[in-house]
């Protein structure tokens, strides 16, 4: 049998009395473009932040490539090949695109001499080429406080992908898009994920992204799986139409 990807068995874990994981177990194989869909509150981006270190449960296991990571910081879980994209992207935005992704770069390849002119190292080259697969490469230069919410989503994905994961979990990647660009953006980061063999769970609200980029699709409700399958089967089911199309969150 095919050791998956990432695996949780039985995460728990409470703020007051809201129950934001409750039992949950759920196994992601190689390959797949995860969704997680769900109303607010529901325990998705606390998902998120347990298996990657940003949170602990009270009780239960998080599993990268058969290893306990649980009780790892989030920069081990990292080093491991478990990757980050935040819904508001996590950016030096004096630093122009390609000196944020050649930050991630060498705190990749462990350097830390602040004396080392980041434009200099072997890295460079590869940072351009990331920026390529995100359709970013003439905004290299510019500052990203210049640049739109949408190219900053997308070089926040590059940002991700320089620290070579696996796995990458992201939040909400189209929030704060215009719907215009959403299609878009979409295409180019599923695009880049296929290029660089990444695996990849989302959170999302829109259905219609989730309808034509997700191969799987898992509901949650009350920290728990409600319900998991391909995206045709899911966004038609009564209990989903009601409890999450029906009521946008």
């Amino acid at each position: 049998m095919t050791t998956p990807l990432l695996e949780t068995r039985n995460l728990t874990i409470t703020f007051g009395g809201v129950i934001a994981a409750n039992d949950v177990s759920l196994k992601i194989e190689a390959g797949r473009n995860l969704a997680i869909i769900g109303p607010n509150g529901a325990g998705k981006t606390t998902f998120l932040n347990i298996c990657t270190g940003w949170i602990k449960p009270r009780k239960g296991q998080v599993l990268f490539q058969g290893e306990d990571v649980t009780a790892l910081p989030p920069r081990k879980i990292v080093q491991r090949g478990v990757a980050r994209a935040f819904q508001i992207p996590q950016l030096f935005t004096e630093h122009t695109a390609l000196e944020n992704l050649l930050i991630a770069a060498a705190a990749r390849d462990g350097m830390r001499n602040p004396l080392i002119d980041l434009h200099d190292t072997p890295a460079r080259d590869e940072m351009l080429h990331l920026l390529e697969m995100v359709n970013c490469a003439d905004v290299a230069h510019r500052l990203v406080v210049e640049l739109s919410e949408g190219q900053r989503k997308l070089i926040d994905i590059a940002v991700a992908l320089a620290l070579k994961p696996r796995l990458l979990l992201m939040d909400e990647p189209t929030s704060g898009v215009a719907s215009s660009e959403k299609d878009g953006i979409m295409e180019i980061l599923i695009t880049a994920l296929a290029e660089a063999k990444v695996t990849s769970v989302f959170v999302e609200h829109d259905m219609g992204i989730v309808q034509k980029y997700a191969d799987e699709v898992a509901v949650w409700n009350a920290g728990n799986v409600q319900l998991r399958g391909a995206p045709a089967e899911i966004l038609e089911h009564p209990d989903v139409i009601r409890d999450v199309i029906g009521e946008v969150a």
